[in-house]
């Protein structure tokens, strides 16, 4: 019996949490075709500079990247090519509504295996501007230097 729970991740999208504000997070799925899940399952994956368009009704992920697969050949396709992403439709009009109103952005946080199936993470995302930046950078720095002062303390 095939475990339908068990979670594989295989990118993640560390950039998103430093660029944006992850408001609210969803699960689509993904259409591909063959091997790029098979490339998927080696790991061939890259959400760096992957946003997520709605166009027409339909979720499309632009700049998401998935190696050719290294045993394929003629049924090898783009790696850069646009996917479309498997969402309701009512979901797709809520969240289009959202993005138009509020300025916020669709950003693919992570793609992973759910069983046997291809699931991407998407997170509703504000940006943060410079200045957030240097103040979440300060705040660990300084989180840092504490547990350095207090581990230095417990030694000696």
């Amino acid at each position: 019996m095939i475990n339908k729970t068990a979670f594989k991740t295989i990118a993640e999208n560390r950039k998103a949490f430093h660029e944006y504000y992850v408001m609210e997070t969803f699960e689509t799925g993904i259409e591909l075709v063959g091997t790029e899940v098979k490339s998927l399952r080696s790991g061939g994956c890259n959400l760096k500079d992957a946003w997520v368009a709605i166009e027409n009704g339909e979720m499309l992920v632009k700049g998401m990247h998935i190696s050719p697969y290294e045993k394929g050949n003629i049924f090898n396709r783009e790696p850069l090519r646009v996917r479309r992403l498997l969402m309701h439709k009512k979901e797709i009009l809520n969240l289009f509504g959202k993005i138009k109103q509020e300025g916020l952005t669709l950003i693919p946080l992570s793609v992973y295996f759910k069983g046997s199936l291809v699931k991407v993470k998407l997170g509703l995302c504000k940006g943060k501007k410079l200045y957030d930046k240097r103040a979440v950078s300060a705040k660990r720095e300084a989180e840092r230097n504490i547990d350095r002062s207090i581990k230095e303390k417990n030694r000696g």
